[in-house]
């Protein structure tokens, strides 16, 4: 659970207990120029690759004997090789998929665009759908669930503890998976108008471009996120918050537990360097 200043997870270790490591936020989320538009979505993106990878190592790490842990160089090397993987599948091989279909049936550049972008929202879903069949990735969909509804009953100004929370939706509109999404669909759009490449340039803008298809990608998430009260606008965001269905599972009390132990743990922390600050 990331707040503004610091962050907090919580883990369940194999023999019931629950394990809190609270921290501080690395300087840049306090830097002035990464709170304004479009340059904030890039901590998004570092939420998601770099503490999303690191914090789920931790937690694989409570699970396994000191000599099976993965960390140093082997942390690092996962992070890199992930990275090049996603990258790789989702943004490379529709691409490379679009030229093929071009040069076997001879269509036109916006039309293999456009087909590229299909591709790669297909590819999405259906590893969503795959790989949510794993009993272990099940789990971790059941924390994310758990997740939701914690933050949702404290946005809602409920109460937060375990029988309250599981009466709360496992649906959010900033959700990652909504991100996801917006990032393919904005990703259509964009090399649809660039039109037609050489294959190396069209190779490099597909990941030159993701750069800025993220920040503008973040924006359209807040926005929705902030007018749901908006008919037009729920119509908007309705496909991000159905995909979620492929990336939440109901969670059991004891992963809310889990759940609320970071949130409570996160809160704390804020209010501890907000009087910290004062002090000062």
């Amino acid at each position: 659970m990331r707040g503004k200043r610091s962050l907090a997870a919580a883990f369940r270790t194999p023999d019931g207990k629950i394990v809190i490591q609270t921290e501080d936020l690395a300087p840049i989320y306090t830097k002035k120029y990464f709170q304004w538009p479009f340059i904030r979505g890039l901590l998004l993106l570092w939420d998601a690759m770099i503490l999303g990878y690191r914090f789920l190592t931790i937690s694989a790490n409570h699970q396994t004997e000191e000599n099976e842990r993965i960390e140093g160089p082997w942390f690092y090397a996962t992070i890199i090789f992930s990275l090049a993987i996603a990258v790789g599948f989702f943004f490379i091989l529709p691409a490379l998929l679009g030229k093929l279909l071009m040069n076997l049936f001879s269509l036109d550049s916006s039309t293999v665009n456009v087909m590229e972008g299909l591709i790669r929202i297909a590819l999405v879903i259906f590893y969503l759908w795959v790989i949510g069949k794993s009993k272990d990735i099940g789990r971790v969909f059941m924390y994310h669930g758990a997740e939701h509804k914690t933050i949702n009953a404290f946005e809602g100004n409920i109460t937060l503890d375990t029988q309250t929370v599981q009466t709360c939706s496992m649906k959010h509109p900033r959700c990652g998976t909504s991100f996801i999404l917006t990032v393919m669909v904005f990703s259509l759009f964009v090399f649809f108008f660039i039109g037609e490449l050489p294959l190396p340039l069209m190779l490099l803008s597909r990941l030159v471009l993701l750069i800025p298809i993220v920040m503008i990608s973040y924006e359209y998430i807040r926005w929705t996120s902030n007018h749901l009260d908006n008919r037009f606008v729920r119509i908007l965001a309705s496909p991000n918050l159905a995909l979620q269905r492929l990336t939440t599972r109901t969670p059991t009390d004891a992963i809310v537990e889990v759940a609320l132990a970071a949130f409570k743990a996160m809160l704390e922390r804020e209010k501890t360097d907000r009087l910290s600050e004062k002090l000062t």
